[in-house]
This record gives structure tokens, sequence and C-alpha cells, in this order.
């Protein structure tokens, strides 16, 4: 039996889950998913303040000294997302050449798909024991030796944060204990590991905090507010998911798709795609059963393009349901069925931290439709998935 019911009342759906007895959350398996996705706004301050102490900074600064020729991001799954986030403002921030490549990509075909040169590669990672996530490292450091290495992750005690400890190549940045999720799905932990990103780029001080403070009261202000939208939306009868995005936020939308995916254990078909790339044959796709979650870009050129996608999904009378995520969301966008999460006050000038709210939002959506289904978000897909990926062995040879 489903444990949301949609014919609940909205407004006491998020209470009733956060007043269960925490015996009663892990019975029915959603204690510490929802625990890790509310506690993002204060996780975030956190993250800036330890980021912004003087130490941390001239750790980082040293990682980009002397300058690299270019960045590569990388990680598996979430965190591959988390370098698709990051990479457009990272390169127009750090004014060099930034790309995101997939750390299964580097263990298989390093030697054709990493730029050659004096090159930074960030390596981000939850737990930082997946078998690809050393791997990569220890192939690089051997083959690679141009490289220098920079990891970010939240475990203090896993093997990226402890194997390198002795070489003078990699630099090691280790975020609060908190941000290490419990749940098998990456939440808080996807989007700290983003906003550490973030913090590469120069502000310091409380030029640096200021905006995360920001982003933390819109973002509360979702979950204090919205959150009974939201798990109505996800207690609809849809089939399938499509996440647009632009920029950046592409990786948000892999990310969110990834999250409905993996909670509903594939009971609900997801697609991410930009939304210029929609017309080119995902639009075909778009039925009576399609949910249609939308991220807007702060940036008034870039919101145009998005803007006319929707009015014209709104005009072929494609998808069911919207729901459309952003700051001064124009009235006669969102259709009378639609919901839009309006981030008020985040007064963002650019695509960078909006992310983190995008990516709270697709959340919420997968976290409630697989209550919905008689799921546990703690445990989705059990038997198939793992908290950190089983141990596969390590070929040789030149990939």
């Amino acid at each position: 039996m489903s444990k949301l019911n949609k014919k609940t009342k909205d407004s006491i759906i998020l209470d009733a889950l956060r007043i269960a007895s925490s015996a009663e959350q892990r019975t029915q398996g959603y204690a510490d998913t929802l625990r890790e996705i509310l506690q993002q706004p204060a996780t975030w301050l956190g993250t800036a303040d330890l980021l912004s102490q003087p130490l941390l900074r001239e750790q980082l600064r040293a990682a980009l000294e002397p300058r690299p020729s270019h960045i590569v991001l990388t990680g598996s799954g979430s965190s591959m997302y988390i370098g698709e986030c990051l990479a457009p403002s990272l390169q127009l921030g750090l004014g060099i050449p930034v790309q995101a490549i997939a750390a299964g990509s580097l263990l298989t075909h390093w030697r054709s798909v990493l730029p050659p040169g004096a090159g930074l590669l960030i390596s981000l990672a939850r737990s930082g024991d997946s078998p690809e996530s050393c791997g990569v490292v220890d192939r690089l450091l051997a083959d690679a030796p141009d490289y220098r290495h920079l990891v970010i992750t939240c475990n203090a005690g896993g093997r990226l944060a402890t194997r390198y400890r002795d070489d003078p190549r990699v630099t090691v940045l280790v975020l609060d204990e908190r941000t290490n999720d419990r749940s098998l799905v990456m939440t808080s932990s996807f989007t700290n590991l983003l906003l550490a990103g973030f913090c590469l780029v120069g502000r310091e001080g409380s030029d640096a905090i200021a905006p995360v403070k920001r982003l933390a009261g819109s973002v509360q202000r979702v979950f204090d507010e919205q959150t009974d939208a939201l798990a109505a939306i996800a207690g609809g009868e849809f089939s399938n998911v499509v996440y647009l995005g632009s920029g950046g936020a592409l990786g948000a939308a892999h990310e969110c798709a990834l999250k409905m995916l993996e909670m509903t254990g594939g009971a609900v078909v997801t697609m991410a795609e930009t939304y210029l790339g929609l017309r080119h044959g995902p639009m075909s796709s778009l039925d009576e059963k399609t949910l249609v979650v939308g991220f807007l870009s702060p940036d008034p050129a870039v919101r145009a393009y998005e803007i006319d996608l929707l009015r014209e999904l709104s005009r072929k009378q494609l998808g069911m349901t919207r729901v459309l995520v952003g700051e001064g969301i124009p009235a006669d966008v969102p259709g009378p069925n639609d919901v839009a999460v309006e981030l008020a006050g985040l007064d963002a000038t650019d695509d960078a931290l909006p992310l983190l709210a995008d990516v709270a939002v697709g959340q919420l959506l997968a976290f409630f439709r697989c209550l919905v289904l008689g799921g546990q978000p703690d445990t989705p897909s059990q038997g198939v998935l793992t908290r950190v990926v089983e141990h596969f062995p390590m070929h040789s040879g030149d990939a």
C-alpha cells in the first residue's frame, strides 16, 4: 500500500512524514533521505563558511597554481552530473577550458578522451570508495604525470581522501560529515559538492557567503511553502518525466532524471534535454502521461529561448502538467494545473547557484513519487543498487 496517498490533504503531507517517530520513519524507509533533503539549506551555509576559512582558501589557490592549461571534472553517476553543472561556470570564471568527463570513460579510454598537457583533474565523490574513483587517479598519476589533482569528497575516511596524503600532486578537500549522505541516493552530498566546486571561482568573505544565504533562504521557503504542491504533482497519473535545462542546468536535469529513475526503480521513465534540443526529436515523446519539469535560467537572453519552447508546448498541447522552477516566472507561462516554484529573493546574477535549488526540487519530486508507488527512498531497488558501487577488478592495458 502506498505510504503517501495522493488524496491526503496537501497541508499535512510533509508534517505527517516529519513528526513520525524515528522508528516509524525507519520502518517506512525514508528517514535518511527526508532528513538529508531538508538539511540542505543549513549545510550549504556550513560549506560556504568552511570554504571561506583562510587555510582552505589557500589550499584551493595552491591547487590552481601554477595555472593549469585546462580542467577536467570527473565522477561517476551523480558525481559526473555535478561536473556537468560546474563546467560552464568554472570556464567562465577562471578563463580556461573546463570539461566534464565520466570516470568510467577515463578508466577505459583515458588516452583518447583526456586532453593532453598540464591539466588539473578534479575528482568529485560522496564516499570516495567507488572502484573508478581511485582507479582513475592511480592511472593518471602513473601515466599522465603532468596532471595535478584536486579531490573534493564528503567522506574523510574514504580511499580518495586517505590514499594520496603523501603525494604533493594531490590536494584533498573534505566537506562536513553531515554531507556524507547515508541514503542510497545522493541529495545533500550532491548539492554541497556542487557548491564547493563553485567556490573555486574567486569570491571571498562576505561576498561569497551572502549569495549562499540568499539561496538557503529561498530554498527553505520552497520547503516551507511549496512542498505539498510538489507532493500533489508527484501523486499524478504520469508515467514519464522530461527535465529541461540550459547550460549547466542540463547537468541538474540529468541528476533529477536519475533521482526519479533510482527512487522509482525504473517505474517512471525519465529523460533530460536542453530546451532547444527538445525540438530535435525528443518532443515527439511528450504525451498526456508526461510530466515536464523546466529549470529556468536567470539570464534574460537564455530564458527567452526557454519561454518560447514552453509556449510552443502549450500551443501544441504537449505534456500533462509542468513544474517550472525559477525566479520571476512570468504569470502567463504556467497553465492552470502547473506548479510554479518561485525562488523568491534568490537575486541570482548568474546560472550557478540556482542549480542547487533546481536539484532540490527534483529531489522532492522523486522522493514523493517513490512513496506514492510504495517504495522506500532510503533503499530503492533493493538487491540491485548499493550505496557504494561494488568492487570490480581494474584491468591493465593501454586505454
